[in-house]
């Protein structure tokens, strides 16, 4: 008995190993990720004996060690290579290990919010996706749960409350919101783990990333408004100096380069998106108006010299937009230069590099939920 239960072992932990590791040894290709390729698993096959199967598992591990987390987000994000299969096969995985790392944690709670977005409709309201819901949807990975949250879980609601309320992406990252969400998952310990939290934790991720995405089309949308606005008073170009444009950004190339990313914010992954350069975009396009944003914006500014990412983004935004001839008209420049512009804290943004669901389109949605 005790023969065949370790027979029966060895051949899931294989099987698992030769699922995992196409995934595993695309990712290390991809991100430079210096560690050599396991014989053992490129050969794949029956069942091999235990030391074989041994040293499988310490490729797996070792991997485990060296992927980080954005590592991970991106790789899912872009990578045809996983399916909701591998989703599944990924999160059977971690939850599996015994030793329960901050790191460990953090792929957990990314893969299952990835796995539901997934699994979930593309129509799918938001007070639709109550605890029920996202169990039923979990179900084949956690099991039939018992849906008695513990008390301490309802601080996940009030985030999102507060997340419901912000006017837009600057409040977002700014006013506390996001760092109330990684506060509570910090304090629940091992107790993340228990499959109710689980649940818990997908369903406030996912509702998160729709509040982020609504946010920053939203954004958009200001801006493209404000453009034209300043176009009908006879603006051409503006001050964008704090966003890594120029002194004079002609509107034009503005309205083209929030077109793309648009589009980009829509799809179901942003590689590097740019988070400061739209929040410092709205904030001189404001200022420009007289609104009094910019002022606002200037006062959370601090010393930090700006993200070096953030130029290069710039300037691939920039590409291909003409530059308009002949005299143009100015409007007011902002105090402010990138030297002066803090950067984007990586924390604030990187659990929300993530994708929509496959076809949801937030303005539809929000648009049926005023019709309800």
């Amino acid at each position: 008995m005790t023969s065949s239960t370790s027979l029966q072992d060895l051949s899931a932990q294989w099987k698992s190993a030769c699922r995992l590791y196409p995934i595993y040894f695309e990712l290390a290709r991809e991100f430079a990720i210096d560690v050599k390729a396991s014989a053992e698993l490129e050969t794949g096959g029956e069942t091999p004996g235990k030391e074989t199967v041994e040293q499988a598992q310490s490729w797996l591990e070792e991997m485990d060690q060296l992927i980080q987390v954005h590592q991970l987000r991106q790789f899912l994000q872009t990578s045809s290579l996983v399916n909701q299969e591998g989703l599944l096969n990924l999160l059977q995985h971690f939850l599996a290990l015994t030793a329960r790392t901050e790191a460990t944690r953090d792929k957990i709670d990314f893969l299952l919010v990835q796995y539901f977005s997934q699994l979930a409709p593309s129509g799918v309201r938001d007070a639709e996706v109550d605890l029920a819901y996202v169990a039923q949807s979990l179900e084949p990975i956690l099991g039939e749960i018992e849906l008695k949250p513990p008390v301490w879980l309802y601080a996940l609601d009030r985030v999102l409350e507060a997340a419901g309320h912000c006017r837009s992406l600057d409040e977002l990252l700014h006013g506390g919101v996001l760092e109330q969400g990684r506060k509570a998952k910090g304090l629940a310990g091992d107790l993340f783990y228990l499959p109710i939290a689980l649940v818990a934790f997908t369903r406030f991720g996912y509702l998160m990333r729709r509040s982020f995405f609504r946010l920053m089309l939203g954004d958009l949308n200001i801006i493209l408004d404000g453009l034209t606005e300043l176009e009908d008073k006879g603006v051409v170009t503006i001050d964008c100096r704090r966003s890594q444009f120029s002194a004079q950004e002609p509107i034009v190339r503005l309205r083209m380069i929030c077109q793309s990313w648009k589009v980009m914010f829509q799809a179901e992954y942003s590689s590097g998106q740019p988070l400061r350069m739209l929040v410092d975009l709205r904030a001189a396009v404001d200022q420009a108006l007289g609104r009094g944003q910019g002022s606002e914006a200037e006062a959370r500014a601090d010393s930090k010299p700006a993200s070096a990412a953030a130029k290069p983004m710039a300037s691939a935004a920039a590409a291909g937009a003409s530059e308009p001839s002949g005299e143009v008209a100015v409007a007011p420049a902002c105090a402010e230069t990138p030297e002066t512009q803090p950067s984007l804290a990586s924390s604030d943004s990187a659990e929300f590099e993530v994708s929509s669901a496959p076809d949801w389109d937030p303005d539809s949605e929000s648009e049926a939920g005023n019709k309800g």
